[in-house]
């Protein structure tokens, strides 16, 4: 029996197949602020006292180095040893905010990259072959209205291992949110049901963002970066309807009945 390549009449020959595809990933990554001028044994007496208090808060988390407050670890000395101190502590440092200015090469050696904040542009989609590429888009007018927030809202409760994003506006879960669970919003976000998971609001930086929930009992709740843990919630406020919000640089906790 002869080898031989069987067509039918539609067959155009072998389909290409890409070897890869490129898609847009929401990340969820730490941002260490650092406000000391040195890393001295102060530094990370304070860092191993977090670590200890909070532990599964950081276990593989991706991570990123906040130098506006701290000039004095763009030295390529200073930096080094800081991440290599992290990384000591199983910190999965990646890159750094607010490097415009930085040595890139210097950067490159530490296995570090920039990163800019705020929220980056779609990737361009390449015309497929055969058509003409679309034309360029031309500027919007400057009375035009800005788009919509796009709220989700969840009809069910989150189980644990769940995670649910709201990238453009406000989450709100009609349910409960188990342990294990994730919430992530851009705006704000609201728990009728107990909240147990994780609660993040202001995911883009956005201070004014709130966390509203029936049954505070959170494993983490922040604003902006801004976070608490279980350990650190006050009191009062659990197992009570709870109004969360930041308020010079702290997080509040407003318990509402």
């Amino acid at each position: 029996m002869s080898d031989r390549t069987v067509r039918t009449r539609n067959d155009q020959g072998p389909a290409s197949v890409g070897a890869f595809q490129v898609r847009g990933r929401f990340l969820t990554a730490l941002a260490l602020r650092i406000e000391s001028s040195i890393a001295d044994e102060g530094f990370y007496a304070q860092l191993d006292e977090q670590l200890n208090r909070t532990p599964q808060f950081f276990a593989g988390a991706p991570m990123v180095l906040n130098l506006s407050h701290a000039p004095g670890f763009r030295e390529a000395d200073a930096l080094g040893a800081l991440v290599g101190n992290l990384r000591q502590r199983d910190f999965r440092v990646f890159g750094v905010e607010n490097a415009a200015d930085m040595d890139e090469a210097l950067l490159g050696s530490l296995g570090l990259i920039p990163v800019e904040t705020g929220r980056d542009a779609p990737l361009p989609r390449e015309p497929r072959p055969g058509r003409p590429a679309p034309a360029a888009a031309q500027p919007a007018p400057q009375a035009e209205a800005p788009a919509p927030l796009r709220n989700k809202v969840i009809h069910s409760p989150v189980r644990s291992g769940q995670m649910i994003v709201a990238e453009q506006g406000d989450l709100t879960v009609i349910g409960s949110v188990a342990s294990g669970a994730e919430l992530v919003a851009a705006g704000n976000i609201h728990v009728y049901g107990p909240l147990r998971g994780r609660a993040m609001a202001g995911c883009h930086g956005d201070e004014t963002a709130h966390i509203f929930c029936q049954s505070l009992n959170a494993e983490l709740v922040a604003i902006a970066g801004l976070y608490k843990t279980n350990e650190l919630l006050e009191d009062a406020a659990r197992q009570r309807c709870t109004h969360i919000y930041l308020e010079d640089e702290k997080l509040r906790m407003e318990v509402i009945a």
